[in-house]
């Protein structure tokens, strides 16, 4: 059963916001010299990079390096201290905590936006435009594997195609909420799919082969929807206002960003978070995810 990972968002906003302890009057114009060291979600590194640039354009000696080895990748680095945040399209598991405890790694969780994790066909796919959960489930499930080989398996009056498969990696965090949230047990999946954590890789492999299916972040999406087809599912097309009014239901969730408290303490990086609050709805916004209420970023932000 999936956690309620949303209801959090309001009251622990206030607490975290204090957690991080942002003066009101730090003086981003200072200058400012070194390297903040960013890995993670691939599908929150759409944010992290935009914010990343624009921040590097006021900073110019700042170096800001966002890599993309998946939500449980960057936490293999973050939890050794290799990183100095972490992007996180899950919350950290009990394991990467032990390993963070372990190191020392102190760190704070910030959630930064909403995400819907879009299941996409080619454009010209005239038969699989919506699908149940039930079906997505009959598709992905392990059992599945080299039983469900043509759309015709699915349905027989689909077309008697082979279906080729697209898909995060198993260390992503994607992976880990989809297997969850339609096959009902996390890190359940046939393994006889194209996977990356690239998810460039996956929009292309779906974008090239009209009887491909995949799934990844809506960003990916958004920035594609010329040459992808989003399915709708139980009904449902992934939106900023359906995930907003909640009826894009179960594959909505929250992202977030993890950085180190001891990184916290340099002021570069105390810079970039606070960068980062300020600007996050304007660049959730434009690479096409939904941001947080005004009130929880307030609840971050209400010390600067």
């Amino acid at each position: 059963m999936l956690k309620n990972r949303f209801a959090f968002l309001g009251a622990a906003a206030a607490v975290t916001a204090a957690t991080i302890g942002l003066s009101a009057n730090f003086v981003q114009s200072q200058s400012l010299s070194g390297t903040i060291r960013i890995d993670g979600s691939s599908t929150v590194f759409p944010i992290t990079e935009a914010v990343a640039e624009e921040f590097q354009g006021t900073h110019s000696e700042v170096r800001v390096p966002v890599g993309v080895s998946g939500t449980g990748g960057g936490f293999k680095k973050f939890c050794v201290g290799e990183t100095d945040i972490s992007d996180a399209s899950r919350q950290i598991k009990q394991t990467e905590q032990e390993k963070c405890a372990a190191n020392g790694i102190d760190y704070i969780e910030i959630p930064v936006a909403y995400d819907a994790i879009t299941v996409v066909v080619h454009p010209e796919n005239t038969w699989a435009t919506q699908m149940s959960v039930e079906q997505l489930k009959t598709l992905w499930e392990p059992q599945a594997e080299g039983e469900i080989t043509m759309w015709s398996d699915m349905n027989s009056s689909w077309p008697n195609q082979e279906i080729s498969l697209y898909g995060p990696g198993t260390d992503s965090g994607t992976f880990d909420y989809f297997t969850e949230a339609i096959v009902g047990e996390e890190d359940a999946s046939r393994a006889d799919y194209t996977a990356s954590e690239d998810d460039n890789v996956l929009v292309l492999g779906v974008a090239e082969d009209k009887y491909a299916l995949g799934y990844f972040g809506y960003s990916y999406y958004y920035e594609n929807r010329d040459k992808l087809q989003a399915v709708a599912v139980n009904g449902v097309k992934p939106s900023q206002q359906t995930v907003e009014s909640g009826q894009y239901s179960p594959l909505s969730r929250p992202l977030y960003i993890y950085v180190n408290k001891e990184s916290l303490e340099r002021p570069e990086v105390k810079a970039f978070v606070e960068f980062y609050l300020n600007n996050a709805p304007t660049y959730v916004n434009e690479v096409g995810y939904v941001p947080l209420s005004e009130t929880t970023y307030s609840a971050f932000l209400e010390d600067l």
